[in-house]
């Protein structure tokens, strides 16, 4: 027992507990998920084909938006699943110090990313419908790129504080994280340092960025739904409405689980909620987005046509 003990305290790395430790139930995860991340692969590597070989598409602010978006829940999913589906396959569960901070960092930046970029969709959204004789104008492919590019680099900035401030923690004891990946609560639990700065800075740092974005969504969807108002046909209410339904759709499901596991005191943290809220938003969530934008999407379904069309004549 005493030397069970010295060697997870001389461990160099942490144990990811995940979702079980009974085999049986793993066995019967592995499927599942490993099936999830190849739809989100699928899916998102496809959307992200047809606007980039598709200049029409890819100079339309909503779906050159929706490129970056696809290229960062690739990124989310392949920082996450991977890892996870190899510890579900061995049942090793363990990961070194640098790569639990390697995963923290993509994590984060990709999770920020996504945050920031659904604001910039939401003001794409708010200068088509409230302000459309200077869409052209406003929403220039300079104006996205630049939206973009502030994107991930601010979520990149953001993310590198939450690792630098980690990379300083003490773990004295347990090395075992209740999580099937690096998130950061677990760390500030399992730390044996004085973590008051780094919940300052989840706290405070973190809630501007992620609630920064949500106020802009929030503010431009309440000038959207004021102009809509005023329009009198029904039509062309349902139609202006029928532009932003994707977007609102994914906003709901990002956000709706984010919130409520960040915004609050690491003190309040409960494992298992942890577990099905991080699950939606890093595996369930991008493998969704997809379908949500592209079923309902008459310019994607003429995309994939042209696609289809074109390999079949190719062959």
């Amino acid at each position: 027992m005493e030397k069970d003990q010295e060697n997870q305290t001389n461990f160099a790395g942490f144990i990811l507990l995940g979702f079980s430790s009974s085999p049986e139930f793993q066995g019967l995860l592995f499927p599942v998920f490993l099936c999830m991340y190849l739809l989100c692969l699928l899916g998102n590597l496809l959307i992200t084909l047809l606007i980039f070989s598709n200049a029409s598409l890819l100079h339309a602010p909503m779906y050159f938006f929706l490129c970056h978006l696809s290229l960062v829940d690739l990124g989310l999913s392949s920082t996450i699943v991977p890892k996870m589906l190899q510890n579900l396959l061995s049942h090793t569960n363990s990961i070194s110090f640098s790569g639990c901070l390697t995963q923290l960092y993509f994590f984060v930046s990709f999770a920020a990313t996504d945050n920031l970029l659904l604001a910039s969709m939401a003001y794409d959204r708010y200068v088509a419908i409230c302000r459309p004789l200077h869409y052209t104008t406003v929403m220039s492919y300079r104006c996205c790129i630049q939206l973009a590019a502030a994107s991930w680099l601010l979520a990149h900035v953001h993310s590198l504080l939450y690792v630098l401030s980690v990379s300083d923690f003490a773990f004295c004891a347990s090395r075992e994280i209740p999580h099937f990946f690096c998130d950061f609560h677990p760390l500030l639990k399992l730390s044996c340092s004085d973590t008051l700065s780094a919940q300052v800075l989840l706290v405070s740092e973190g809630t501007a960025i992620l609630l920064g974005p949500l106020l802009l969504i929030l503010f431009s969807y309440l000038f959207i739904v004021f102009k809509v108002s005023k329009i009198p046909s029904g039509f062309r209410k349902y139609k202006a409405f029928s532009t932003c339904s994707s977007h609102l759709t994914t906003v709901a499901l990002f956000y709706g689980t984010l919130i409520g596991t960040y915004i609050r005191p690491s003190s309040t943290y409960s494992g298992s909620k942890l577990k099905i809220a991080s699950l939606l938003y890093t595996v369930v969530t991008p493998m969704l987005n997809p379908f949500i934008y592209s079923l309902r999407n008459s310019e994607m379904h003429e995309a994939m046509k042209r696609a289809a069309r074109g390999w079949f004549q190719k062959r």
